[in-house]
Order: structure tokens, then sequence, then C-alpha cells
């Protein structure tokens, strides 16, 4: 079941839950999220950043289509951080049914103006559009960009910005950062602003960058107000280091012997996701 991010938030916002969203890159991360997705009944976000999508190639999204098409579970095929206009066409074309443009850098007046372009070329097609305010911070070890001095989402612009750009989904800045935080630093949520920017809106809320942050934060987070949560790092490490000790424990180089190891033990690191953001088994809600 193929749904854009307009459809399968809806439902998360309604029955108070959050839906992850992989960056799942290629075949085999592609296959952990929604192998795991289909095993417990439960709703996901199977995502690509600009990079990815150009990793992976068109054609490739020809299968990852039809692969969520045919499936009972709901899905929704996702455009992460897109910078340009060009970024979301190409996803577009290729069957996304929702796309990320990420003005977040820009001043808040072109931020509005841009994003204003996208959903009204995607919202067309019936493709869903995430907006950003705010900045999220970087560790430096990820491809999905992201700033040094987080900019902490104004809840004053939120009204602003969701009237004036029509966006389904909105990611905030709460104090998170993109990768794998590095060892000594503690990330802390700011969930106090969180409730303040769930109250002045009801579009669904995103959370970028939330791989390495305390569990119990992002738990909370998902029950004040978030419906969608980004997961890159924290698979891929998974899915890397169980290749790595395979290839020196054993020397195999058979793509099965290696992959399909990795690929259950990145399913594991989903399973927990999933329970996290209590989309777990939630796939019934979803007609």
């Amino acid at each position: 079941m193929l749904l854009n991010l307009r459809e399968i938030l809806s439902v998360a916002k309604q029955k108070s839950f959050a839906i992850g969203a992989f960056n799942t890159t290629d075949l085999a991360l592609f296959r952990a999220v929604v192998e795991e997705a289909e095993k417990t009944n439960t709703p996901a976000i199977v995502q690509f950043a600009p990079g990815e999508f150009k990793y992976a190639t068109p054609y490739f999204f020809e299968y990852v289509k039809k692969r969520l098409e045919s499936s009972k579970t709901p899905f929704a095929l996702h455009l992460d951080h897109g910078k340009t206009v060009e970024d979301c066409i190409m996803a577009i074309k290729a069957g996304f049914t929702s796309v990320m443009f990420d003005g977040s850098e820009m001043s808040f007046e072109d931020n509005i103006k841009k994003t204003k372009e996208i959903t009204d070329i995607a919202h067309m097609v019936n493709v869903s559009v995430e907006g950003e305010i705010g900045t999220i911070g970087t560790t430096g070890n990820s491809d999905e960009g992201g700033v040094e001095e987080v900019t902490y989402t104004d809840p004053k612009d939120v009204v602003k910005f969701v009237k004036d750009t029509n966006v389904d989904a909105l990611a905030i800045a709460i104090g998170t950062a993109h990768g794998i935080y590095p060892k000594g630093l503690k990330p802390k949520l700011q969930l106090d602003l969180l409730k303040e920017i769930n109250a002045v809106t009801n579009i669904p809320l995103v959370l970028h960058g939330g791989s390495d942050n305390p569990n119990e934060e992002i738990r909370k987070a998902c029950e004040i107000g978030i419906q969608k949560v980004n997961i890159s790092s924290d698979i891929k490490q998974e899915f890397f280091k169980t290749v790595l000790n395979i290839l020196n424990d054993t020397g195999s180089f058979m793509p099965p012997k290696v992959f399909n190891p990795a690929i259950e033990a990145t399913k594991k690191i989903v399973h927990s996701k999933m329970e996290l953001f209590g989309s777990l088994g939630k796939a019934n809600y979803y007609k």
C-alpha cells in the first residue's frame, strides 16, 4: 500500500504515534525496513536523500514503487532533504509520493517562497511536501547535512510558514543533529519548545537527526506531538558493522553470506525504533 505523506501521517497524528522514516539507500537496507514492517504489521516511510537517489539510480525506484504498491502494509516513499526544485521533480518523476524541500538555511521569506513553489507543483500530482524551519545540527558524519550552531524553530514562525506554504508536514529544530554523536556529547531535546510548537499548529511535525538521542526523550517527543522521526545513521552503522565483522571473521565475500546476516541485524534496529515511536503493529488503522 503506497500512500503519500499526508495520508500516512494523518492517521499517526489522530492515533498519537510516530512513524519511522528510514534512509534505505540500497536494496539491502530497503529490504530490512520493508520486511520488518510487513512482519510486524507496522506503517513505515522509506526515504532517500538526493545523494542516495543518484547512487541508486532512477531505475531502482521502478522496483521500489512496485514493491511498496504490492504490499498490504502502508508505506510512503519520500525524498529527504531536497535542496532544489530539480531535486524534488526528479523524485516525483521516479514515483515518490512525498518530497521534502529543505530551505532552512535560506532567509525565512525565501524559504516560504521556494517551499510554496514546490507545494504548488507537487500537489498537482497528489505528492505531499515536508518543509523545514529552524536548522538541524550536524556531527560531520552524515550525508543529510546540517549546521554547527542549531537555530531553534520559533513557534511564531510556524503559523505563518504553514499558512503561506501549504506544506503537509513540518520538520522542526528542537535540539537534534544528523549523524552519530561524538563520545562525550549528550544531546538534549527542548521538549517544552515542542509543546509550544504543537500548540500552535495541527500539522504533523517531523524530527530529524533522531538516531542518537536518548530513547526516553524520543519517546516523550512522540507522545507530545512528533509524527515522523528520521533514522539513517543507526541502521547504516549496524549494517556495516555486521558486514565488517563477517568479513573479518570468515573472509567470505559471497553477497548472500555477508549481506543476509547484516539485513537481519538491521531489522532488529528497525524493530526497536518502531516500538520506540509507538507505531509497532499499527497498520490496521489504515484501510
